[in-house]
């Protein structure tokens, strides 16, 4: 029995990714074991969004090759298109692919075992202007699926890796994406995620579809209930596109836009192509539409020359704005972007410090939002069970808090109304 164990960090395209890779080797005869167990062959998809990153990437590198010396290690990735070199240079490294080509791991892998040599096919992803096919003929969580529509990101703020390792935007073919949305309620799946590096620039490169044209083409799908978008440049959001929203009737009433920070002065350095003012208008806009929609967010402290001042500005817009959910991240110099090099970087302790105080900020807003629909009915899809306890089911409402409930029939793939009674944590809980 040939087998096979992923690693895989960073987004959810990653994680779309692996899954399309799984497949591949599935199809190639491979049986998919824990990361942590003997596998005959260790593919590692990495991410290179911060330094912590790379070394997770690196640890568990080293990690598998302990597990089976004899093993093939695959690094493919954010982290090896972006330093190939220093991936090369990681002891049992044997294959070696960035953000392209990825289609080609399992003859790649074991032309390495056959032959014994070290395999780097690494190329210039800024000249790569097709989007590249890896699908997913076999999804394996039970309620949601992820669709990626777009790959490759054109803004180039001043802190981001990202463009450097994905490559200019290419959009994936519209007959296609709505081919495997199809494929997906066929299946059961009655939520999609439209998953991309950069899901606001769909269409650009092919000039007469984008995003809304997609959104609608799924929309038109029986059995697809639910449309959810990831993550959104928050200059797309217009009265024209939240209407269009309305109308398909399926787009879940959640949006992660993501501010990064609430001082106009540090948008500027980050190269950011909006200001406070106008994100608070796009926000404006959604809850319009959608009084009682989720509006989460990233926001990264400690950037290059942030004042105190700067701070207090970005903790009182993120209180002003009242998101449900924000995401903190201390700011983590990537070498080869323009912000590595600004002068005034920022102590650690202090953007301990600052992270803190924001991830404070973050939970009483997140409690305030959740206590908003106590007394309330929401419909949850339901996805899991509850720490293993089979009468305890789990999933997410439209506007994207995890829900709990108990029931003696499965639940699992099931869209119910359920009246919530209580919060706990960051979980609201119901009962039908």
């Amino acid at each position: 029995m040939k087998t096979v164990a992923f690693h895989t960090l960073g987004c959810k395209v990653n994680q779309y990714e692996t899954e399309a890779m799984e497949e591949l080797f599935e199809k190639s005869g491979y049986t998919i074991v824990k990361e942590d167990d003997l596998a005959d062959i260790y593919v590692i998809n990495t991410c290179t969004v911060t330094n912590l990153s790379d070394r997770k990437s690196r640890q568990f590198i080293r990690k598998s090759k302990k597990i089976n010396k004899d093993s093939i290690i695959a690094v493919v990735g954010c982290y090896s298109q972006v330093s190939p070199g220093e991936v090369a240079e990681i002891e049992g490294v044997d294959v070696i692919i960035g953000t392209s080509e990825r289609n080609k791991v399992v003859d790649l892998c074991e032309k390495a075992k056959e032959n014994n040599e070290k395999i780097n096919i690494v190329s210039d992803i800024k000249y790569n202007k097709e989007f590249e096919e890896i699908n997913i003929d076999d999804i394996k969580s039970k309620a949601r699926a992820y669709i990626k529509i777009q790959d490759g990101c054109n803004q180039f703020c001043s802190y981001c890796i990202i463009p450097y390792a994905r490559g200019p935007i290419r959009s994936r073919e519209y007959e296609d994406i709505v081919l495997e949305a199809e494929k997906l309620a066929q299946a059961g799946f009655k939520e999609v995620v439209l998953a991309g590096i950069h899901v606001a620039s769909y269409g650009k490169d092919l000039k007469k579809i984008d995003l809304i044209d997609v959104i609608k083409g799924i929309g038109s799908i029986d059995g697809i209930e639910r449309i959810r978008l990831s993550s959104l440049e928050p200059t797309l959001i217009d009265e024209e596109f939240m209407k269009s929203l309305i109308e398909v009737g399926k787009v879940c009433d959640h949006f992660h836009l993501s501010l990064q920070s609430g001082s106009d002065s540090v948008l500027e350095r980050m190269n950011r192509k909006y200001t406070s003012e106008i994100f608070k208008e796009k926000v404006d806009i959604i809850r319009k539409y959608m009084p009682e929609a989720g509006i989460t967010t990233d926001i990264i402290v400690g950037f290059p020359g942030e004042t105190e001042s700067e701070f207090e500005e970005t903790c009182d817009f993120v209180r002003k704005i009242n998101f449900s959910r924000i995401h903190v991240f201390k700011y983590s110099p990537r070498k080869g972007t323009p912000a590595a090099d600004f002068k005034n970087q920022i102590d650690g302790n202090i953007k301990n410090e600052r992270s803190e105080i924001l991830i404070k900020i973050g939970d009483k807003l997140l409690n305030n939002f959740m206590n908003r629909f106590i007394g309330k009915r929401l419909e949850v899809l339901f996805e899991e069970h509850s720490n293993e306890d089979l009468e305890c089911y789990e999933g997410y409402t439209t506007n994207y808090i995890r829900a709990r409930v108990n029931s003696q029939n499965s639940l699992i793939g099931e869209v119910k109304s359920i009246k919530i009674t209580d919060s706990y944590n960051d979980i609201l809980i119901g009962e039908i």
